[in-house]
């Protein structure tokens, strides 16, 4: 008799999205395109006009008089193929002139003279019209009618005018660049689904997607700092709709809370709990409660009446979720009780890094031309070291020269920042670096002076890095194959890169710049989840393009630790201008064995929600 087969846990989906366009600002297009151009895509607008269809011309497919008109073109459309060569010639005489029609409306758009292939068209016009073949219709409206008209009845003609003009007009060439294209991708996805106007709704498209037990991460966002023009919906209001749905779904409904350091600060600034900020002493959501508030003894950090608290702990929030490309490192001096309070609770912390088009979209400020932990070497220079009095290499801040939003936004989601939690020697420089403004890191992380190690640190801080730090870091990783650091995870497969140590075993001041400017992100993850046994990376996103993610992927899950370590997500609703959920899990089911399948939708996820 055979014994009984054990039931599968629940597959765990790692990264979602539900939040509505009502929590997204209205001027993504801000730092694309110049002003006044940018708010031409004024995101309120687009989604209007995705509801006005999807409550209008969308629904007419299910009314009766269409089905009837419906009807109606299938059996004109059939006599016609009946008619066979009895209609070839007067079909061929509407093209013609359908042709023409198209040729001269594109021309007036798109030409901005006359080339060789133009002149062509237009003689060959011209002789048309002297064999009497050709003839002027006046008019757009009639025009147009004979345009639809001829689209409905000679596909042969709809398909033939496509493709002409699809080459003739090089209209490939006028695209877009890819992170444009991208923009204009996540416009769409916002609009297409900014017709549920409730989380509730959204979150039932995803479920349905998926095995019933599946559990889900869900991933709110808060944008109001990130200077694209204010938010229709508050963060409060979205907080408390995943609490809502958190108790009408607790075993499938898993939310994190997205926490932002200037909403702590301004918090702090003017004293106000959130009902008594603007807008929301009437909807009496979460009486007298602060963002978070915390108290530090002992080296721990406990939350009082706060609303980071009710959510984590009272209703069983799964995690933290930060985005720093809005504007903000992951060691800002505002999160670091946050952090301890996490790490030593074992709560995780999700974090976006990948390259993206969702970023800080204001002027860079002054103090993010260098970072405030890393430095770099500028050469000796006379320059005497004041400690030994002997001459040495003088080092400055790491510069960090990019201009434009959408490059320097990468330098507050670059991997190696995480050092300055995870590692205890770059932990104790941010300590000491705003000990003077926050006293109480100090005292929370036992600092005692800059040669002295922290009584606590961060080194047990549960963190997934989101998205696997992306799909063009998947492919860097193989062509630099010269480079001695990215083949660190080869030479030393349980150790990976050291962050900290020449290969002469030598402390390297000069070691993180290397790291930042030549090293791929895959090899810096890799390495952190080698070196920290509560680091994990997730592969949401990138496994849309599972013919370049899944070789690499599927080489990290032979490895003995590092395929502990990766959690299967998606990134929906954001991932959905590629795919749908249910078209990447079958390619996960296709591109992964059962085992890999299980390990990284079953089990690793369980143990990273696993709090203590």
């Amino acid at each position: 008799m055979s014994e009984d087969v054990k039931p599968k846990a629940p597959i765990i989906n790692c990264h979602t999205h539900i939040f509505t366009s009502r929590h997204v600002p209205p001027y993504l297009a801000k730092s694309y395109l110049p002003w006044p151009f940018y708010t031409l895509l004024y995101l309120p607008a687009i989604v209007s006009i995705f509801r006005w269809w999807y409550n209008g011309p969308y629904r007419i497919r299910f009314r009766s008089f269409y089905k009837r008109i419906v009807k109606w073109l299938n059996n004109t459309m059939s006599l016609f193929s009946k008619l066979g060569y009895a209609i070839y010639i007067p079909g061929l005489f509407i093209s013609v002139h359908v042709f023409y029609i198209l040729y001269h409306w594109l021309k007036a758009i798109a030409a901005k003279g006359n080339g060789d292939w133009m002149v062509w068209i237009d003689e060959f016009e011209k002789w048309l019209k002297a064999q009497h073949v050709l003839y002027h219709i006046p008019g757009w409206p009639l025009q147009l009618l004979l345009v639809l008209a001829s689209f409905l009845f000679i596909p042969s003609l709809k398909n033939f005018c496509f493709f002409i003009f699809k080459n003739v007009f090089k209209l490939l060439k006028m695209l877009p660049g890819k992170d444009t294209r991208e923009l204009f991708g996540r416009y769409l996805n916002i609009g297409r689904y900014a017709f549920h106007q409730e989380q509730q709704t959204t979150f039932s498209d995803l479920s349905s997607q998926y095995p019933e037990g599946t559990g889900f991460v869900i991933l709110p966002m808060d944008m109001e700092f990130m200077a694209a023009g204010k938010v229709k919906d508050n963060y409060f209001t979205q907080m408390a709709d995943l609490q809502k749905l958190k108790t009408d779904n607790e075993k499938t409904f898993l939310p994190f809370v997205f926490i932002d350091p200037r909403r702590i600060a301004e918090e702090k600034k003017d004293g106000k709990t959130i009902n008594e900020k603007k807008g929301f002493a009437e909807k009496r959501i979460y009486n007298n409660l602060h963002f978070v508030k915390y108290n530090i003894a002992g080296g721990k950090v406990t939350l009082d009446n706060c609303l980071v608290k009710t959510l984590i702990e009272d209703h069983q929030f799964s995690g933290f979720k930060i985005y720093p490309a809005l504007g903000y490192y992951v060691f800002d001096p505002r999160l670091l009780p946050l952090w301890k309070y996490a790490a030593d609770n074992g709560i995780p912390v999700l974090t976006h890094c990948i390259r993206g088009t969702i970023f800080y979209r204001g002027k860079k400020k002054d103090e993010w031309n260098g970072h405030p932990v890393f430095k770099q070497a500028m050469g000796r220079e006379d320059f005497i070291d004041p400690a030994t009095g002997k001459p040495a290499v003088r080092y400055e801040p790491l510069v960090l020269p990019e201009r434009k939003n959408v490059d320097f936004s990468i330098n507050f989601t670059h991997p190696m920042n995480y050092l300055c939690l995870l590692e205890e020697t770059f932990l104790r420089q941010v300590v000491e670096k705003f000990g003077t403004d926050y006293p109480e890191l100090k005292t929370l992380f036992g600092y005692t002076n800059p040669g002295t190690k922290l009584k606590y640190n961060l080194d047990h801080l549960k963190l997934c890095f989101g998205h696997f730090g992306g799909e063009d870091e998947f492919a860097r990783y193989f062509e630099q194959d010269r480079f001695d650091l990215s083949n660190q995870l080869t030479k030393d497969i349980f150790f990976g890169i050291d962050f900290l140590r020449t290969t002469e075993n030598k402390p390297s001041l000069g070691k993180p710049e290397q790291l930042w400017k030549f090293t791929d992100w895959y090899s810096i993850i890799c390495s952190l989840m080698l070196q920290h046994p509560n680091v994990y990376a997730d592969i949401s996103y990138i496994l849309h393009d599972s013919t370049a993610c899944l070789p690499l992927l599927r080489q990290t899950l032979q490895h003995p630790e590092l395929k502990k370590k990766v959690l299967f997500g998606t990134d929906f609703f954001v991932v959905r201008n590629h795919k749908s959920d249910k078209n990447l899990l079958a390619d996960m089911y296709r591109g992964l064995s059962e085992a890999e399948f299980d390990l990284i939708a079953r089990h690793n996820p369980a143990e990273f929600l696993k709090k203590k």
